[in-house]
Order: C-alpha cells, then structure tokens, then sequence
C-alpha cells in the first residue's frame, strides 16, 4: 500500500475524549471513529490488525481441533427463557421485539444458541466429543462505556463451546483451551496470565481468566511473581493428550494468581513468600468456564450413552475478546511517540520513508524496496507523499510498524538505506537487498498455514 493512497486520518492533537493510552492512540492513529457512545467504527488501520488478532484467533483454535461456524447476532429471547437466564441476565441485554411482537435479542453470548443447535443435530454418544467456535459481534449495553475498545458495547469475541459425555471429558476440553489460549496470546507478543475467576453470568465453578498486567486495568489482581517467568514457547502439544494438556495446566495454574473476586488473602500469604507477592491491575483478554450439565439438563441437550440411556451433557464456554485484544496490545506495547506494534499483529510488515519524493533515484529505490518485499509475501507501506521528513517519520512512529527502511539521496550515493526497529529505536545502513532480506527473516516465524 502506498500511503497517498490510503485512508489514514491521524490527529496530532490528543483527544480530550480519551482517558487511556490505547483509547487516545487508536483516536489518533485514525483507526476507529466513534459511532455512539461504546461503538465504534473501525476504519482501514484498526479493521487490518483485528483480523490479524481473528487470524491467529482461528489458526489456533484449529489446531486444537475446533471447528469455526457462525451464529446469528439477533437471538429469540425463548432460548433464554429456557434455561433461566433472560430474566437473571440484567440491564446490560439489549431486548428487543420485532414486527410480529416477538421479544427478541441481541446476543451477549452464545451458550443458549449453541446449545440448541447441539440438541436438534446430536443424539449419540459417538459424535462426542465436540467442540465448535465462532468469531462474532456481540452487544452488551454497559452502563458506563469507556476507555475505548477496552469496554465498548459492541464488540468482536471468539466464543467456542464444548460438548462432551462426561466431566472428565469436558475439563480436558477445558485444559484443551488453556493451551491453546496461551498459545494465542503469545504469538501477539503478550503475556496473558491465567487467575483463578469468578464465574459471573456464564456460571460454573471452574473457571480461568486471561490478564495482561497493566496499569489501566479495570480488574484487581494478585499473583506470585514466579507466573511472570513462564512461557509457552514453541513447545509441540498433542492436544489429544490428556496428559500433556493436563501438565501445561497444572504448570500454568498451580502459583497463586487470582482476580479480586476470588483472592484470598490467608492463601496468599499463606502459599507465597513475602518477596514474591504482587498486587496489580489487569486486562481481561479471554476467559474459559467449565459449567457441566447446568444449560444442557434446562433445555434437553441429552445424548443416548452406551448404555442406550439418555444423558445430559457436560459443557463448558471459552472466549477471547478479539476487539479488546488490540487495546490490551498498545497499553502493554506503546511508547510517548505512539504504538510499536509486536510482528504477529502489525497492520504492515515494514514502512518505507522516502526523504526526497520526487528525486528520480530515490523514487527508483523505494519502488525496487516494495517491489522486493511485496514478492517475499510481506506487506510494505510505502510514505510516498509530498511531506517532510519529520512529519512521516512522525505517522510512522505513532502507527507503530516495527520496523522502518528509511530512503535518501545521501545514502544511496553511498549503495545504502537505513533499517530502524521501532521498538528499540537501533538503525543500521544496509545495502537495499540487505535491508530486504533481514526483515523477510524476520517474519518468517511468524507465517502460519493462513499467512499473515
């Protein structure tokens, strides 16, 4: 993408709107708008790393070997009804009734939904187990929207529920997730700690929240410094394996780490040594839930075990906020000149800062280096606009691209273009074929089966 071509409406003054950083830099960066308060419109920038984010999102919910559908936004409030949930639910369900009187919603989350999809499709013990995700807007109308996409009303979520023939069965599903979750988030360059949760609206008594340690966190936590030292890394896991799966759970979980809801200080002193103990604020970036048979036995999702008898089965609900997860990323990732995005989710591979558009050979030069990155499968952005030096160096800086190939008449006199990390700020003069191959090698972990 050339960026004379490209929609980007940045500001240069700060937003008075915006009380957080990542608030202030999404404004700024123009990659929302504001459609009414908590919504947003998310404009080329934003909308280009959310499905980055959903791209990973999906690469690893398949490999754990879950199965993408889509449901719909509108729901009837008859499958809420029936397991109890439409009148418990709260202010923050959007109700609604259509022309013909029908009372109507627009989906919170899923579990009602999901569920009597399984019942008319399901009836055998074989078909188990089963899991299937979707990623979909969801509406929860929030007393007090704030803080940008970090709690809107109307946001992107992957929520994935499993069904299976026995508790058993259903908590390696649940183990099945927090692998595949910690997997997730760390290909988008975030620690994201599991803490013991408080079950909510969603229910059940396992349950395991996702937080990215930061200061503008609406929840309170409190963990054991030693969960920070951990790392999932590139580790090879049969997710068939309930072993396997087992051991990243105890490995990830058995350290103190809990959300305000459930902190027990006597534990916490208790379990650990003074000189560790942390108290913090964190971003909720995911949750899983295990609820067993509490919607399958209210709305009759039995199956015929092997013993021909009906059975109830045991479920569990696991979710990642996708649209949060891009706030988490620059409140965790950011500096005072704007967002340095990790390489898993940046909107584009590599900028090109042209000093002297206009110049016949540095023209020549930033084509030949977008050309050359465009057939190694990246994608560049190109700042061919008539601006002065300090003014793209600036877009660049606060559109947070890691990395800059920077082009002048000076240097190519010279057979060199300077290569700049934006998150440690280092330069070095690379030939341009030099400068071209070390950011291909660069990128190249992070290609997956979908690309980038």
């Amino acid at each position: 993408m050339r960026l004379s071509r490209y929609f980007l409406p940045v500001l240069k003054e700060n937003p008075s709107e915006a009380q957080i950083v990542s608030h202030r830099l999404m404004l700024r960066a123009g990659m929302i708008k504001q459609s009414s308060a908590g919504i947003y419109s998310w404009l080329p920038l934003g909308f280009k790393v959310l499905k980055k984010i959903e791209s990973i999102v999906h690469d690893e919910q398949i490999r754990a070997g879950h199965i993408p559908m889509l449901m719909a936004t509108m729901q009837p409030a008859d499958l809420w009804r029936e397991s109890g949930r439409y009148d418990d639910y709260g202010q923050e369900m959007l109700r609604i009734k259509d022309r013909h009187d029908r009372d109507m919603l627009f989906g919170p989350t899923n579990e009602e939904m999901i569920t009597d999809i399984f019942r008319a499709h399901v009836s055998s013990y074989k078909d188990l187990p089963l899991t299937m995700y979707q990623v979909q807007w969801k509406f929860r109308d929030e007393i007090r929207p704030r803080f940008g996409v970090m709690r809107g009303r109307e946001f992107y979520m992957k929520d994935g529920y499993n069904f299976d023939l026995s508790k058993e069965d259903a908590l390696h599903a649940y183990n099945r997730h927090l692998v595949s979750y910690l997997r997730t988030y760390e290909r988008m360059g975030l620690q994201a700690i599991p803490m013991r949760a408080d079950g909510g609206p969603i229910g059940g008594d396992y349950t395991h929240e996702f937080l990215v340690l930061a200061e503008t966190g609406e929840s309170e936590v409190f963990y054991d410094s030693a969960v920070t030292d951990l790392t999932f890394g590139d580790r090879d896991i049969d997710y068939d394996s309930v072993e396997q799966c087992q051991a990243v759970l105890e490995e990830f979980t058995s350290r103190y780490a809990r959300t305000d809801e459930t902190h027990d200080e006597v534990v916490f002193q208790e379990q650990v040594p003074e000189e560790r103990r942390r108290f913090a604020r964190g971003i909720e970036v995911g949750q899983i839930f295990y609820f067993g048979t509490k919607y399958s036995e209210s709305m009759g999702a039995t199956v015929q075990g092997p013993d021909g008898k009906p059975v109830p089965v045991h479920m569990g609900s696991h979710g990642i906020g996708v649209s949060r997860l891009l706030g988490a990323i620059i409140e965790a990732s950011h500096d005072d000149n704007g967002i340095i995005w990790p390489e898993g989710v940046t909107p584009f591979h590599c900028g090109i800062v042209n000093l002297k558009q206009g110049d016949d050979e540095a023209d020549a030069a930033c084509n030949q280096l977008y050309a050359a990155l465009s057939a190694a499968g990246l994608d560049p952005l190109y700042d061919d606009r008539n601006e002065r030096a300090g003014g793209k160096f600036a877009t660049m800086d606060l559109i947070g691209l890691p990395w800059r190939i920077t082009v002048g008449p000076r240097g190519l006199k010279n057979g060199v273009v300077e290569l700049t990390s934006r998150r440690t700020g280092e330069s070095e003069e690379l030939s341009p074929e030099e400068a071209v191959k070390k950011v291909v090698a660069i990128y190249e972990k992070h290609r997956t089966g979908r690309g980038f």
